[in-house]
Formats: structure tokens, sequence, C-alpha cells
């Protein structure tokens, strides 16, 4: 016999086996047949959906947050860049295109909350919407003045969930609390 005749008598015998062991062949006992466990799909990633809230919604929001678990800190809203740093004009490279170029305190965009202790101020956190006020000079002059200061500047997306653990584990995070 040569290695082709083999070959047909092992493929023949296969087949055979197959087809007698066929859970859907009729009159077939039912056999439980021992194949490897397939790891369980993964569950598609969940999307959730945006909170739908007005600006003073959010600001209610953030606002019970910091009285309620930053209760050691004065809280301030709406706070003017010049409430802060005085009247001054100072020189920053907010864009790239554009070196050293000397912007206003009052050209800034005020700061959603500010929080102090004992008279000093120990932190910023703006509210914005969509990551495009990152790059508003308005946003981005409170930013360097907040920087020129010193203190932590915390901005929040107000187009993402902000659950609740997340805004007290980020202001944490920048060493308020």
């Amino acid at each position: 016999m040569g290695w082709k005749n083999i070959l047909k008598d092992v493929v023949s015998t296969f087949k055979e086996t197959v087809k007698e062991l066929d859970p859907n062949k009729p009159g077939q006992p039912s056999q439980t047949v021992n194949r490897p466990s397939q790891p369980a799909p993964k569950p598609e990633p969940r999307y959730e959906e945006p909170v739908q809230r007005s600006d003073a919604e959010w600001v209610a929001y953030f606002r019970e947050i910091l009285q309620t678990e930053f209760a050691q800190y004065t809280v301030k809203e709406n706070v003017q860049v010049t409430e802060v740093v005085g009247n001054v004009s100072d020189e920053f490279q907010l864009y790239r295109t554009r070196p050293r170029q000397a912007y206003k305190a009052e050209w800034g965009q005020p700061y959603s909350f500010v929080l102090y202790q004992d008279g000093d101020i120990k932190g910023m956190v703006m509210l914005g919407k969509g990551h495009s006020h990152d790059q508003n000079v308005k946003y981005l002059i409170a930013r360097m003045y907040c920087k020129k200061l010193g203190r932590p500047y915390i901005n929040f997306y107000t187009q993402m969930t902000n659950e609740r653990n997340y805004v007290i584990g980020r202001i944490k995070k920048f060493g308020i609390g």
C-alpha cells in the first residue's frame, strides 16, 4: 500500500467516525461531547449618555459636592480673575504661534468656584462646555493666572457625566481635601 492509500483510509475512517457522532443524525442517542470551554463573549462596552443639565443645574450640583465633601473650605462662586490677582496685565505664551503676549486679568473667564481656607486660596474649579473651552483665550488666561499663583486649577467638562465620586477624587488628586 502506498502512502496515498494509507492517507485515504485514515480520512475515510475519520469521516465515518464523525458521521456516527453527529448529534443531528436521526436515531442517535444524545451524547455529551466535551469541548474545550470557550471564553464568554465580552460584554459590549457601556456608553453612558452624558447627563443633560443646564448651566444652573451644573453649578448647583458642584456647589452641593463642594459644600458637603469639602466643608473645611469657604467656597465662592463666579469669581472674577481680577478679584483673585488684582487688575494686572502679564505676559504669557498661551498659543505656540504667539510667543509672549500681554494679557489682562480682566479678560479671563471668571472661576466657577474658588476654595478658600483661612483667607488663603487653595484652588479653583472651572466648569466648561466641551474640550473646546480649553482653547478659549478667556479660560487660558484664567488658568495662567491661577498657575502664576501656584494654585490648582481643576476643570470639568459639563458634557461628561461627572459622577460624584469622580468629582471628589479628582479634586483630592490636586491636593485639596
